[in-house]
């Protein structure tokens, strides 16, 4: 790929940005859990995106004073042992970046997160669905609304080299307020007041 604007080759579509508001997820749990000096970052090492993800965390955590511990997720059964390996490095919170193995157990991690009194911020809204914490992200169903477009104009003859990708317009924030009373976490009314969807 060239560029967003001018994609080249045969690739064209919508970006989530995950991985350049990683340093942004930070940001938000650092004003949840204002002692947060440790946090545990899961994420897939051979998955692409995640070097840059943690890139920009890491960035994040140096600004606020936090250390950074990244728990490799290879394969489901590394899920376990990555929590408990949060637990003996006296991680204050949970930050999970995209990756396909950690998604497909996200049902696991959000209930392992509680378990561990961890507060969790996640890059899908269905891990905040499924007892997660808190999500932040482009607003999924917007793109999704967005990509019949794509295929209509290839359809009609665009290349899709010559179709910018898109960049999200809109971004959400999901708490679950169940999840803050079960690990003794209380969302600050700011914070609250910029969510787009409250789970009670």
């Amino acid at each position: 790929m060239v560029s967003l604007a001018r994609p080249g080759g045969n690739i064209t579509g919508l970006a989530t940005l995950a991985p350049e508001i990683s340093g942004k997820l930070l940001e938000l749990l650092k004003e949840i859990v204002p002692r947060l000096s440790r946090v545990a970052v899961l994420g897939t090492s051979t998955q692409p995106g995640n070097t840059q993800s943690l890139r920009e965390t890491e960035l994040a955590a140096r600004a606020f004073g936090v250390k950074v511990q990244f728990l490799d997720i290879l394969s489901p059964k590394d899920i376990e042992s990555a929590f408990r390996a949060a637990g003996k490095g006296h991680a204050d919170g949970v930050l999970v970046l995209q990756s396909p193995v950690i998604n497909s157990q996200r049902a696991q991690v959000a209930d392992l997160a509680v378990k561990s009194r961890l507060p969790g911020i996640f890059t899908q809204s269905e891990y905040v669905k499924a007892g997660g914490l808190v999500y932040y992200g482009a607003n999924t169903v917007a793109l999704f609304r967005r990509a019949p477009t794509f295929v209509d104009k290839i359809l009609k003859g665009r290349k899709p080299a010559d179709l910018p990708i898109e960049q999200p317009t809109k971004f959400e924030l999901v708490i679950n307020l169940k999840t803050g009373k079960q690990i003794g976490v209380t969302i600050p009314q700011r914070v609250l007041e910029r969510a787009d969807r409250v789970i009670k």
